[in-house]
């Protein structure tokens, strides 16, 4: 086959990718991971661009722990190093290219509110090691890009076999380099067994999802409740069940399971903020009534609120709604005893009989 050769019509503005990048890089990993890092080039190549953690979860439909799953696998390559403020949010985010075969001028980007913390980015040659300049936090588990050696390696126990075998009988086909990555990273980095594997994908199998990127929002799940054995994930799946047909049932959504978005947004909601059924539901209600249609951002904004609002049962609800329909009686009240332009005249006072007298003598 003949080669191809490339052209340029246009006069676009164009964002510099390190060759590195792409030869050792790029091929190796995750997709969606390499999106965020062509983002982050990005918004360093254009001084009005403003990067948060929320704005790039929203632009690419991630939840922003995804976000900052693919900011933490860069940091792990050596590509970023990753600085937190005393609140434990991302403040800054450096370019480490160790080739330092490219740089990039340094914008300043504004914050977006004032309570929403965005890193400001930089481009700066490797110094000290990254591990001495991150301060211990919570990290959520990255999945790596295991190489064909390890692969390989995987493949010569007996139940990692097993569970490929047991993966393409359920899947229907051939596993993709993509699924070996994401079985592997269940196995090595989340600590799963072998059966906890396969029971997780029989689940989410009998629930009508074979997607591994979807079963892999489970496993994290999973993980966040330190499921160990078939019994844990058991009851795991039980609960993770039962919240997501609760949301279904209060949304009016029949004949369909959640979609990934949706239930990215219910783990936010049980996970994050820390909400059971009750509160989850009548946040849902609340959205039917105002919106009439199953709206997961607009519940979000309900459940936020009431998180700001430090609402921990559905007592505390009660009491925001009655103080807040009290505020709204007194401004009713206020309203209609504000002076109009009928009562602002001053009317005048007349002595009547005076004015008789005044009539009858002027007659005379």
């Amino acid at each position: 086959m003949s080669n191809i050769t490339l052209h340029k019509e246009n006069g676009n503005s164009t964002t510099n990718v390190p060759n590195r990048f792409i030869d050792e890089y790029m091929t190796s990993a995750n997709g969606e991971f390499v999106k965020i890092y062509l983002y982050l080039l990005r918004c360093m190549n254009s001084p009005d661009c403003s990067f948060s953690i929320s704005k790039t979860a929203d632009k690419f439909e991630h939840t922003e722990k995804d976000v900052k799953r693919a900011l933490k696998y860069w940091e792990k390559m050596n590509l970023l190093r990753l600085e937190y403020d005393e609140n434990k949010n991302i403040s800054s985010i450096y370019f480490t290219d160790s080739s330092n075969s490219y740089h990039m001028p340094q914008p300043a980007f504004p914050q977006t509110t004032e309570n929403e913390v965005t890193p400001t980015l930089h481009m700066e040659a490797p110094q000290e090691p990254i591990s001495s300049q991150v301060p211990e936090v919570p990290k959520t588990p990255s999945m790596p890009q295991y190489s064909a050696d390890d692969m390989l390696r995987f493949q010569e126990k007996e139940d990692v076999q097993e569970l490929f075998f047991v993966t393409e009988s359920y899947l229907g086909h051939p596993l993709t380099q993509s699924d070996v990555q994401i079985l592997l990273f269940w196995y090595d980095e989340l600590h799963f067994s072998a059966d906890v594997i396969i029971f997780l994908i029989e689940h989410a199998i009998s629930k009508g999802h074979k997607s591994l990127r979807y079963m892999n929002t489970i496993a994290l799940s999973w993980n966040d409740s330190n499921v160990k054995t078939v019994e844990d994930a058991r009851n795991a799946a039980s609960s993770y069940s039962k919240i997501h047909y609760a949301v279904a049932k209060a949304f009016g959504i029949q004949n369909r399971n959640l979609v990934s978005i949706e239930m990215d947004f219910v783990n936010k909601w049980t996970q994050e903020l820390g909400y059971g059924l009750d509160i989850i539901s009548e946040a849902c209600k609340r959205t039917i009534l105002a919106t009439h249609q199953p709206n997961f951002e607009y519940a979000d904004k309900i459940l936020t609120s009431w998180h700001d609002q430090k609402v921990c049962q559905l007592t505390d609800i009660i009491k925001i709604d009655t103080q807040r329909q009290k505020e709204r009686n007194a401004a009713k009240v206020q309203k209609s005893s504000s002076p109009n332009k009928f009562n602002n005249f001053h009317q005048r006072t007349y002595d009547y009989d005076q004015l008789q007298n005044q009539l009858l003598n002027s007659q005379n």
